[in-house]
């Protein structure tokens, strides 16, 4: 019999309770150490181990002495925390020499993206971001067929994300910009970014950004006009004040196709010549952690890999700092 797969958590908030349902039941993994801040968040993480018949995991409210402690004692580690605090956690784990499924964002600055890669490069350790667009079935189809060139040559893409995110999370850690990273942008709208990160295939040259915070301490709507180093042309819109509810439209025109898909990959559309193919939709993924192992065995490709965190900071750093100079036009020069 195969040994289970020993995982530590860092931050044991709703959404690692919430995975804890599904990945306590899973043959390959067992829950061994936990790590929060928040006594009562720790002990409904364990209530979920136990509920399900698992052992109890050592639980410990500070995460490096949890790595400290238990390091011969984990395979894996999951992070879940708020996005600030997600480099420092990262590298250290990675710098433990233990496999890494972090949340999104990876990081919020290139400084913090390279720091990690630097630490990853030195262990050798799998890390995988767990953006749902990154691991759905649909965007990896498409970004598989993208590349062996099925749609010519990409000339421009068009994204769209909104959410009635301003009210959704009033006085939520989201809105405070020391922990958040930034506000629905860089929240909700990382996953848009993600999903064109990952499917332009190219690196960003220039970004020129506008943000509006409605009030807020972070930035509620974004706008993004930008170059690719490919050539194409991107414009990102984010709008977190709305009616009820949350959606994406993303848009990738190429030189024989178009291809509209969402932010996590749950739908998609494929014009070729004047045919429209059906929608194909795919259920979100309620379990990532499947995708986290086959990544960590080598079956699948790691699409949330740091290099791709990479070009992601790099775009979010260039939105900022435009933003900041009221869209000035940024260089990405990468190092």
């Amino acid at each position: 019999m195969t040994r289970k797969l020993r995982l530590g958590v860092i931050g044991a908030g709703l959404k690692a309770a919430e995975y804890a349902e599904s990945w306590v039941k899973m043959p390959e993994i067992e829950f061994a150490a936990l790590a929060d801040t928040t006594a009562a968040s720790r002990q409904r993480l364990i209530e979920v181990c136990l509920a399900a018949g698992a052992p109890e995991p050592k639980s410990f409210e500070d995460y490096r002495q949890m790595l400290a402690e238990c390091r011969g004692e984990l395979d894996i580690v999951y992070v879940s925390t708020p996005h600030a605090f997600h480099a420092e956690q990262a590298t250290a784990v990675a710098e433990a020499g233990l496999d890494l499924f972090l949340e999104k964002p990876m990081v919020t600055t290139v400084t913090e993206a390279e720091r990690l890669i630097a630490a990853q490069k030195k262990s050798g350790v799998t890390i995988v971001t767990a953006f749902q667009g990154g691991l759905s079935p649909l965007v990896l189809d498409t970004r598989r067929r993208a590349l062996a060139g099925e749609f010519g040559a990409l000339i421009a893409i068009s994204g769209m994300i909104w959410e009635s995110w301003s009210s959704n999370y009033d006085g939520h850690w989201k809105q405070q910009p020391d922990i958040s990273g930034g506000g629905f942008m860089f929240d909700t709208g990382a996953h848009m970014m993600n999903t064109v990160c990952l499917l332009a295939n190219s690196d960003f040259a220039s970004v020129s950004a506008y943000m509006d915070n409605h009030g807020k301490q972070v930035d509620i709507a974004t706008a993004v006009s930008a170059r690719l180093k490919n050539g194409a042309l991107v414009t990102l819109t984010a709008a977190g004040e709305g009616p009820p509810g949350c959606a994406s439209y993303i848009t990738f025109f190429y030189s024989k196709a178009i291809v509209r898909i969402d932010a996590w990959g749950g739908w998609r559309e494929i014009s070729v010549g004047r045919t429209a193919e059906p929608r194909e939709e795919a259920e979100i993924l309620g379990n990532p952690m499947k995708n986290f192992l086959a990544i960590r065995e080598g079956k699948m490709e790691n699409s949330g890999s740091v290099e791709m965190g990479l070009r992601f900071a790099r775009l979010w750093d260039a939105i900022k700092e435009s933003a900041a100079a009221d869209g000035a036009s940024v260089r990405i020069v990468a190092q």
